[in-house]
């Protein structure tokens, strides 16, 4: 064999059908072709072509146009009619003189053509040329095809994603645990086209799982708030975290129809992955569900289970704050019960001592003694502690409701703090104090409560007043900017020491080394103090060094 012909050799057995109605062409083709590694079929008319040509499919086909009966043409256009066929290379063997009617040749599929008398290597380079061609384009279609179901593998990727993510934020919103599985178990049965889906959810022991959520497609009967023990082998890999899918017999249809059953886990990946239960899908035993629809079932438990959770927590601390509510309300009954209890006897105790102290000066004024006149006072000023004290554990305990019942209303400062410096004076006289007062002419008008900013700043001049030693200063200072307007009340001749004073406004505390009989204070004044504050949505600050005491309210201005 020729060297030079070497590169035509078929690399593998090409299968090659010549049709010609002469036998001697038919030879000569035969044993070129078989000679370089072709498997070779020949026929000699059209109707027998076209059998070979369909039942063994041959990867080229070598045709003769003029043959007596069907001609070449013929058999061309029958083998592009039928789509088994019609992929197979026609390549035309025609004389000279016939070459005027290859044009018709190509427009009835074929490919190619080669003039009679045949040469040899043109063949063979047309053969090898239309097969590697061939074999191109089927290569290309191949991958042409991979890519097509990448591309729709993606697709349905990203609808997997978005149907998880649309899910997601639905169940997500939603704090109401039925709301939740009804919405998982509609758009699973929607977007996956299942017959229907049921949710069962385990107890605490994982010992049973009962069915709590259904949404069905079909007429089977309802499984709702069925029970079942976790026994079976299909359960035990449940329990594992392990989706399930089988074919089994539902018994609910009267004639037993299998369906196909898909099981996924419901469990968190997060911080807990306590398994809660388990997502159960139907499908006709015919039908499997795919991988990548497993996937989506699974993501979608997962979200579920952390719905669930958020839903279950919502649900405790709802439960909580009902029962401190609860408590709250015993708790404020008691105190207003006392309170009212304690306040009752005083009253009358204070009653009659004014009543005794008035029969005293005017009909028995010779019974009076010094002595007599200091027990009496001390009667007085206990009771009056007593109902002082009485007073601020009633507003202590009438302060939250009043919070959510208070009614803003124009103040004008200047006018609210002088009033309430006058009744201040004869005290602070008679305790050889000073007072300083510094307001700016232009204090503007405040949008607050009234009566409670009035109470929060009586209460910082009598813990001032108690405290200022004897020539001592006492201030009142207003300042103002765009958004707040600051109330400072200073006394001199103090300090609160510094490990103090993070609980000047502790319930009942006092500062250690005063005498609480001196001062005559119960330990709640500060603490009514800061909570008024809170309650009118203000700030409270302390500053206690150098000499003296500075408390400051700042209260935001509003829009007036």
């Amino acid at each position: 064999m020729n060297s030079n012909n070497a590169n035509v050799k078929s690399n593998s057995a090409d299968t090659i059908l010549v049709v010609d109605d002469y036998p001697s062409n038919l030879q000569v083709l035969f044993a070129l072709l078989e000679n370089y590694g072709f498997r070779v079929l020949a026929v000699q008319n059209g109707e027998n072509a076209l059998k070979i040509a369909e039942s063994i499919l041959p990867d080229l086909i070598l045709l003769d146009i003029l043959m007596p009966g069907m001609d070449g043409f013929e058999v061309c256009r029958l083998l592009k009619a039928k789509a088994s066929t019609q992929d197979i290379p026609v390549i035309f063997l025609t004389a000279l003189s016939e070459t005027v009617n290859i044009v018709k040749g190509f427009e009835l599929g074929g490919i190619d053509y080669v003039t009679k008398p045949i040469e040899h290597q043109e063949l063979l380079a047309r053969i090898q040329t239309h097969l590697t061609l061939k074999k191109m384009r089927y290569s290309l279609a191949v991958q042409n095809e991979e890519l097509q179901q990448e591309i729709s593998a993606r697709e349905r990727i990203e609808r997997q994603q978005a149907l998880v993510r649309r899910l997601t934020e639905k169940i997500r919103d939603s704090l109401d645990e039925t709301q939740i599985l009804q919405t998982v178990t509609e758009e699973l049965v929607k977007v996956l086209k299942t017959d229907s889906c049921l949710i069962e959810l385990y107890d605490e022991k994982l010992a049973m799982a009962t069915i709590v959520y259904e949404y069905k497609n079909t007429c089977q009967s309802s499984f709702l708030g069925m029970v079942q023990e976790l026994t079976t082998p299909i359960y035990q890999q449940l329990l594992q975290k392990i989706p399930s899918q089988f074919v089994d017999v539902s018994p609910e249809f009267s004639f037993e129809m299998q369906f196909t059953k898909l099981a996924c886990p419901i469990f968190d990946n997060g911080t807990s992955s306590r398994i809660l239960g388990n997502i159960w899908l139907f499908r006709p035993s015919e039908a499997v569900f795919e991988e990548l629809e497993v996937e989506l079932v699974q993501q979608v438990a997962s979200q579920c289970a952390i719905a669930i959770r958020q839903a279950r927590l919502y649900e405790a601390s709802q439960q909580q704050v009902e029962e401190l509510e609860k408590l709250n309300r015993l708790k404020d009954d008691f105190l207003k019960t006392i309170s009212h209890e304690l306040r009752s006897p005083m009253t009358s105790m204070q009653l009659a001592m004014q009543t005794l102290e008035k029969l005293i000066h005017s009909e028995y004024p010779y019974y009076k003694s010094p002595k007599f006149t200091r027990v009496l006072e001390i009667f007085t000023n206990s009771a009056k502690r007593h109902n002082r004290l009485v007073e601020n554990l009633l507003m202590l305990c009438y302060l939250d409701v009043k919070s959510e019942t208070l009614t803003s209303e124009i103040i004008n400062l200047q006018i609210l703090i002088s009033e309430i410096l006058q009744s201040f004076e004869p005290s602070i006289q008679h305790q050889q104090q000073h007072l300083v007062v510094d307001l700016p002419l232009c204090l503007p008008l405040l949008s607050s409560h009234a009566a409670t900013l009035e109470r929060i700043l009586v209460e910082l001049l009598t813990n001032a007043c108690k405290y200022t030693p004897a020539g001592e200063t006492i201030a009142l200072q207003a300042a103002f900017t765009d958004k707040v307007i600051e109330i400072s009340v200073i006394n001199s001749g103090i300090v609160i020491p510094q490990k103090e004073q993070h609980r000047i406004f502790d319930q009942f505390y006092r500062i250690p080394n005063n005498d609480p009989w001196q001062h005559g204070g119960s330990g709640l004044g500060l603490t009514l103090v800061k909570k008024m504050v809170e309650v009118l949505g203000a700030s409270l600050e302390l500053e206690s060094k150098a000499g003296q005491t500075k408390f400051t309210i700042k209260l935001q201005r509003g829009i007036l």
